[in-house]
């Protein structure tokens, strides 16, 4: 199973094409550039440099939030367009479990995957692995990052995601350390979205939508507003 997968959730952009669980190539992009002129010319590189086409791709993955509002509508955007075109299933993953698989190799325990959400929020959702296996402790959520940390387990756990340097230095000003993933495995890759897409069914492209948890800055001040 061939599965095209595309990350593009935070600043960082990547797409990968992974073959029964393993990794052919990956492209990652962390310049700032707006995802809308980059993800198609690293999707048509990879698949280029790999001699392959959309045609050879069994299914294409794509996360779906949370995550920044213009970079989940421009790649499931991108991925629908693709789907569509090729004619391919589509299957749309938490980019808080693909961020997990990139944790999994560290054995059982806890994953906290986080997301910058600003006002000393985070988007997170709390992952076990036991046994080799990634088990979801809780759902996709918008959280204060005072609540996180005041949770059962929150000091063990090993934090993944571009929210992990912000939640770290919010431990250390209050005495607590912090276990994160090195450098270059912390930032959310389309190679996690690809391994939380391994088994699942892909959907029409009808099905996949941005989710975004909670509503984005404008519709909050037009609510906010509407409340006056």
């Amino acid at each position: 199973m061939r599965i095209l997968a595309i990350e593009s959730s935070a600043k960082a952009a990547s797409v990968a094409l992974v073959e029964d669980g393993r990794l052919i190539a990956q492209n990652t992009q962390h310049a700032g550039l707006t995802h809308s002129k980059t993800i198609l010319p690293m999707i048509h590189s990879l698949l280029q440099d790999i001699g392959m086409g959309i045609a050879d791709i069994d299914q294409i993955a794509v996360a779906h939030g949370p995550g920044s509002f213009t970079g989940i509508r421009i790649g499931v955007a991108t991925a629908k367009g693709l789907a569509m075109g090729a004619d391919k299933p589509l299957i749309g993953v938490s980019t808080l479990e693909a961020m997990a698989y990139q944790a999994k190799h560290l054995g059982d325990g806890i994953i906290c995957p986080v997301m910058n959400a600003r006002r000393e929020q985070v988007y997170n959702a709390l992952f076990e692995v036991r046994d080799g296996e990634l088990h979801r402790l809780t759902e996709d959520r918008a959280i204060a990052i005072e609540t996180l940390f005041g949770e059962e387990n929150a000091d063990s756990c090993v934090l993944v995601g571009d929210g992990a340097e912000v939640c770290t230095d919010w431990l250390k000003v209050r005495g607590r350390d912090a276990k994160c993933l090195p450098e270059h495995l912390v930032q959310q890759s389309a190679w996690g979205v690809a391994m939380a897409a391994q088994g699942k069914t892909g959907e029409s492209v009808h099905e996949v939508n941005p989710h975004y948890i909670r509503p984005s800055q404008a519709e909050r001040e037009r609510l906010e507003k509407e409340g006056e």
